[in-house]
């Protein structure tokens, strides 16, 4: 073929586009093609036509005035109705009488059951009074003929008939044309972005420049490094020539992992307010839906609208609802998912995608995402936000107090060491915890006391004064929490007391010890040792002054043996089992254990050794200091609530000093990096709870 062939080709992708000899494709036929959109409306012309010819039915035969009276005379006339509007009179024969009238006897014997109410035969007259006077001079010149039943009625015009008919077909065909398209283009099929009733189209809010987002980069606070990142994502939309011109290219996606409340959506929030390019959001269970096709429709609906708008960033908030693993287990396999993933991927990368999309997504479950989902291509980055340390809480803090009424002597800082473990979501919660408790007691401003209350009341619950506890249980409870406290204070690697309640609180609470746990993220055998002796401080106290346990351990004991098997299988802290870790986070659910049975015996008995150890030294502990833990707990019976400086008050100052972090004031975001084989930090370990 010819170079000048080749440019007089025409698009075979779509037909109708004219090409340069100004005929459509290859078809030199003009207009619409013959389908069934028009079969159904010639029905409906020729039914139309029908009406119009032969107004009064296909059954009803047309005959003269004269006729008709000649019918009175045989007496075969039944009634008769004068329709006065329509200057025609209906005509009924007597069922003994068809016999005369082999048509009509015909016509008869055909007749279903709903049409036998119809007129037998018409005619015309001049008008509804003149042909009533021609009756009545007929009966005058015959008195023997039986005068028939008649009467006059009134009828709608012909198009309200017309259109009483033709509706419930018209409904039909309509409904009819939207099945076609639903089965010819699928849930988002042909005929329009959506398919029938727009089931398939997405659910993407669109933010666009004229929209504005109240959330900047300067509301996210602590997520410095994770802020780098997406900040560099903005920044390319807007100066794309700063990256091309050094061969650079745009990352295609970005997933923000991270606990529950640390920030991820927020983050996206942010990145909407400050991107000026059209951002769409919404969230991945938008994309299940009870009909099959869905998902992947809507998916379909999301880049093509996303394409229009280009350059655009897509966000995908809990991406695991459809970003699951495909194929691992047959009896949770849920092919519509799979499907809607399948086709995200596809859009994502591959053969026909776009430049000038960005995917951001965010999920706290990165371990159940597929393989195919998490590959460079796809999501070229994935951008860790962990829990905030104490710079990023202080920052935090600081976000959320300037739109609080706060004293002049609120230390923040003091607010940032309490509150280890915390992320975003929770200080935002303690912040308006503390607020609507101090506009509880009628205060101008919300001074420390209140967020200490605030944070007693997120970590422990709600305070119970009510509860009504016998004396003698009030006395175990004291002992408890003295034990906890005497053993963290004489202790060199426990956390710092920072205060002691027996304050029932919550649904199981009645009573705790609150530290302020240090900023680490490597911990060696001693330091864990200790945290376990601390925890079992309580169990210890009852069994030195009572000579019996309680059932207020329960929380304790979870702890400890929690502590123990990590320490035996997970950080290969035991002699005989090993420098070995059967840590792993892809195969916990699973019912198979990566050990034999032999091991796992020794395990347990590893386990139970390093406890009752620890048990033991821990009662040597409180037996020497017998005289202070019953100072400790006689003070709480008595005041019911003892703070540091109440406790060195009592029993003397803390043997060991405090190691500060040192802390660059100077420094606007944290230095370093968080080691990926520290032990989780477990906030429930800092709050003995005797249940």
């Amino acid at each position: 073929m010819s170079q000048q062939d080749n440019n007089h080709k025409p698009d075979k992708n779509n037909p109708f586009l004219p090409n340069r000899n100004g005929m459509k494709g290859n078809n030199p036929q003009k207009g619409p093609k013959f389908g069934s959109y028009w079969a159904f409306i010639i029905i409906l012309a020729v039914m139309l036509a029908f009406q119009f010819l032969n107004p009064m039915g296909s059954s009803v035969s047309s005959i003269t005035q004269q006729d008709f009276f000649t019918m009175l005379q045989k007496n075969h006339v039944d009634r008769y109705v004068i329709i006065d509007n329509r200057d025609i009179v209906r005509v009924w024969v007597k069922k003994d009488s068809l016999s005369a009238y082999p048509e009509l006897q015909k016509k008869a014997s055909s007749k279903t059951a709903l049409t036998t109410g119809e007129p037998d035969l018409y005619f015309n007259i001049t008008s509804g009074d003149k042909f009533e006077d021609q009756l009545s001079d007929f009966y005058k010149a015959n008195p023997t003929v039986t005068k028939a039943k008649g009467d006059v009625e009134r009828e709608s015009d012909f198009w309200g008939k017309a259109i009483g008919m033709i509706l419930p077909f018209a409904i039909l065909i309509v409904i009819w044309i939207l099945m076609l398209r639903k089965m010819g283009g699928g849930a988002g099929g042909g005929g329009g972005a959506g398919g029938i009733f727009n089931i398939g189209k997405s659910k993407a809010t669109l933010f666009d420049k004229g929209t504005r987002v109240n959330i900047t980069f300067a509301d996210v606070a602590g997520l410095d490094e994770a802020k780098v990142e997406v900040m560099e994502i903005v920044d390319f939309l807007k100066n794309p020539k700063k990256y091309t011109s050094l061969g650079g290219k745009i990352p295609k996606g970005a997933l923000l992992v991270g606990p529950p409340g640390t920030g991820k959506t927020l983050l996206a929030k942010a990145v909407a307010g400050e991107a000026q390019v059209p951002f769409f959001s919404l969230s991945g269970s938008d994309f299940v839906e009870m009909f099959v096709g869905v998902g992947a429709s809507r998916v379909r609906d999301l880049f093509k609208q996303a394409r229009e708008k280009a350059p655009c960033i897509i966000f995908i908030d809990e991406i695991d609802a459809i970003g699951r693993s495909r194929g691992k287990n047959a009896m949770m396999s849920n092919d519509e998912r799979e499907s809607t993933l399948n086709q995200l991927l596809v859009e994502m990368d591959g053969f026909g995608t776009d430049s000038g999309i960005i995917i951001l997504a965010a999920t706290n479950r990165p371990d159940v995402l597929d393989a195919a989902l998490l590959r460079p291509g796809r999501f070229d980055r994935q951008i860790s936000i962990d829990q905030p340390d104490l710079v990023g809480r202080e920052a935090i803090f600081k976000v959320h107090l300037k739109d609080i009424k706060i004293s002049e002597t609120l230390d923040v800082h003091k607010l940032a060491e309490q509150t280890p473990g915390f992320a975003g979501a929770d200080i935002a919660n303690v912040c308006n915890e503390a607020a609507l408790i101090a506009a509880r007691k009628n205060k101008k401003a919300v001074d420390m006391q209140d967020f200490q209350d605030a944070v007693d009341r997120v970590i422990g619950g709600l305070e119970k004064k009510s509860k009504i506890i016998s004396p003698d249980e009030k006395r175990i409870i004291a002992y408890h929490e003295a034990g906890h406290a005497v053993c963290g204070w004489f202790l060199e690697h426990a956390y710092p007391l920072l205060k002691v309640t027996i304050v029932p609180r919550g649904t199981a609470a009645l009573g705790y010890a609150q530290y302020t746990p240090k900023e680490q993220y490597l911990y060696n055998t001693d330091q864990l040792t200790d945290q376990i002796c601390m925890t079992l401080g309580g169990r210890a106290s009852e069994d030195i002054f009572f000579g019996k346990i309680s059932t207020g351990a329960q929380n304790d004991l979870q702890q400890v043996t929690r502590m123990a098997y990590s320490m035996v299988t997970i950080y290969g802290m035991n002699e005989k089992v090993g420098n070995v870790s059967f840590y792993d986070p892809h195969q916990e659910t699973t019912f198979t254990k990566p050990y034999s049975e032999e091991t796992s015996k020794l395990i347990d008995e590893e386990v139970r050794k390093l406890i009752d150890e620890c048990f033991k030294s821990t009662k040597q502990l409180l037996s020497d200091k017998k005289e202070e833990v019953e100072k400790i707990a006689e003070a709480l019976l008595e005041r019911e609530v003892l703070f540091q400086s109440d406790v060195e008050h009592l029993i003397g100052k803390r043997p060991f000093g405090e190691k500060k972090i040192l802390v660059d004031e100077d420094a606007t975001k944290p230095t370093g990096e968080i080691s990926a084989g520290v032990p989780p930090y477990d906030s429930g370990i800092t709050n003995k709870s005797l249940s």
